[in-house]
């Protein structure tokens, strides 16, 4: 229950601005299977995983493919990205119903869609809930690798009312993987990634010194 207040409260609160400039930013939209299945690729976004903003500087693409299983309700997704050089690619099941996509084991994640201003984009307001700690993240995907300086001006806007970090974007002048790795199993390796507390303890410092020597 604390976690749906806690969604709702930051879906309808903006307190870095007015809640009458918000309500239309991230207010929640419908999206059908039909929209969402196909590849997307990540063009930038906020998080306050830790880690998310000094790992920027190796991340340099992602990309998703969302296709349909046996289960009218059950999508897999394709996750490829490119980290220091290097690609890889993992897999995963996620529920797709009420325009949210869903797990619920062996971590919660819930995420739904956000308005963009942008025919081929998907934005996705993402919550997890890993033991004890709760992480949140707003992530812009796109049919293409760049999108529009409007479209970023107002995922700026979106992450101010959501009391979210500066997104940061992606250069769309990186290289994307190719669609032929083999993939891992994507739960077990972001299970991994949301209880590793001695890397979040870390990260958090990296994230630190990345902010301080941005604004510098």
């Amino acid at each position: 229950m604390k976690c749906v207040v806690l969604l709702l409260s930051l879906l309808s609160v903006g307190r870095s601005a007015p809640v009458s400039s918000c309500d239309t930013l991230i207010n929640p939209i419908t999206v059908s299977t039909e929209e969402i299945l196909g590849k997307w690729i990540y063009v930038g976004g906020s998080s306050d995983l830790p880690g998310s903003r000094s790992f920027g500087f190796l991340l340099t693409s992602v990309w998703l493919n969302l296709t349909t299983t046996a289960n009218s309700n059950v999508l897999n997704i394709l996750q490829t990205q490119r980290i220091n050089g290097d690609c890889s690619s993992m897999t995963y099941n996620v529920i797709f119903e009420n325009s949210a996509m869903l797990i619920k084991e062996p971590f919660y994640l819930k995420d739904v869609f956000l308005p963009t201003g942008c025919s081929d984009c998907l934005l996705a307001y993402e919550e997890v809930i890993s033991g004890k700690d709760t992480f949140t993240s707003l992530l812009l995907f796109s049919r293409k690798t760049n999108v529009s300086p409007d479209v970023v001006e107002r995922l700026k806007k979106q992450a101010e009312c959501l009391q979210m970090s500066s997104p940061i974007m992606m250069d769309p002048n990186n290289e994307i993987c190719p669609d032929n790795l083999p993939p891992s199993d994507g739960l077990s390796a972001l299970n991994s990634l949301f209880e590793n507390k001695m890397a979040h303890r870390v990260a958090r410092v990296l994230d630190v010194l990345f902010d301080v020597f941005v604004n510098w």
